[in-house]
């Protein structure tokens, strides 16, 4: 059966690398593929799967693809998809992976023991910068607030986040705090399993302070639930022109939860080349502006090169903390 199984996937995958790249690339947004088939690493509704199908709604409703079909492949924290995509190279030309920053920790960590570089990098697309936020009735009203507080008493001014120790909230406080010449091992995090149970933490005062992505935290906000004291961007979001970024406060860090798109090892440098020109097109257009709208995400397009040397600074910065902080 699992045979039968990937044999099929590689024979659709097949199909549509055929007909993928039988359109000529029009330099004026007009169409440059007949089709992309999306590889979605993770489960319906998520993250990886709204980006797929938000990418692909923009490219097919503005001409650039003609059609667009999607896959979810779960398991193994993403790992199984990777290893598909490797393993079946030659049948999946016409297929894009989206993925996002655990490709990073989650290779570093040996989860599964493929990482970015075995795999060809098409683009970087969007991203999600974090944001550290405290209560509406709290008394710090910046990150300078915040560590004289951690100053005052580190193990009473906790910081919590929505992921495991070690996952991308705690890394996040952590490198803040690095950044702001504080010990980040001295810094007291505490996970929760959900928004909720962290907003009542916070609310409640068990947590001085939470760790969080910027989208959500600017939702928080216009709910009148939160105070924004620091965003990880180089510049302020239009989103929360108010928030002040980490660099501005004196704390020389940023960060974002990027996602973006790879292709099959060994993909021809031709068909490289026509899924970034598509990608490319794609910001220009309306029906991109209205998904990323919708779904409050910033554009961080990077290409090719520029693609990968975003990915190897951000693997040295995770690798170098999550060293410190012993999870590596």
């Amino acid at each position: 059966m699992t045979t039968f199984s990937i044999g099929r996937r590689a024979l659709m995958a097949a199909a549509v690398a055929a007909m993928a790249f039988t359109a000529p690339a029009i330099a004026d947004g007009h169409k440059v593929l007949d089709s992309i088939h999306f590889l979605i690493p993770g489960g319906a509704g998520g993250g990886w799967d709204g980006t797929a199908r938000g990418t692909g709604e923009a490219l097919t409703k503005a001409g650039i693809v003609g059609n667009a079909s999607y896959e979810n492949m779960s398991g193994g924290g993403g790992g199984k998809a990777i290893g598909f995509l490797i393993e079946n190279a030659d049948s999946n030309h016409g297929t894009l992976m989206v993925n996002s920053t655990p490709i990073v920790i989650r290779s570093l960590t040996g989860v599964f023991p493929h990482n970015f570089r075995d795999l060809t990098l098409v683009a970087g697309t969007i991203g999600d910068y974090a944001a550290i936020v405290v209560g509406k009735d709290s008394p710090i009203n910046s990150m300078g607030d915040l560590l004289a507080a951690f100053d005052a008493d580190p193990r009473g001014t906790a910081i919590g986040g929505g992921s495991v120790p070690g996952g991308m909230d705690h890394l996040v406080a952590a490198m803040v705090m690095e950044a702001a010449g504080k010990d980040a091992l001295a810094v007291k995090y505490i996970p929760y399993d959900a928004g909720g149970k962290a907003m009542a933490a916070l609310l409640s005062g068990e947590i001085a302070a939470l760790s969080t992505g910027f989208s959500e935290a600017v939702d928080l906000a216009a709910a009148g639930e939160v105070k924004i004291i620091g965003v990880t961007s180089e510049d302020r979001v239009s989103a929360a022109p108010d928030a002040m970024t980490m660099k501005e406060q004196g704390i020389d860090t940023t960060f974002v939860n990027w996602r973006g798109f790879f292709a099959a090892p060994g993909l021809p440098a031709d068909d490289l080349a026509m899924y970034q020109k598509a990608l490319a097109a794609m910001y220009e257009t309306p029906e991109w502006e209205d998904v990323r709208a919708r779904n409050g995400w910033v554009n961080i397009h990077n290409s090719g090169d520029d693609f990968k040397a975003f990915l190897e600074g951000q693997e040295k910065a995770i690798g170098d903390l999550m060293k410190k902080l012993g999870f590596l």
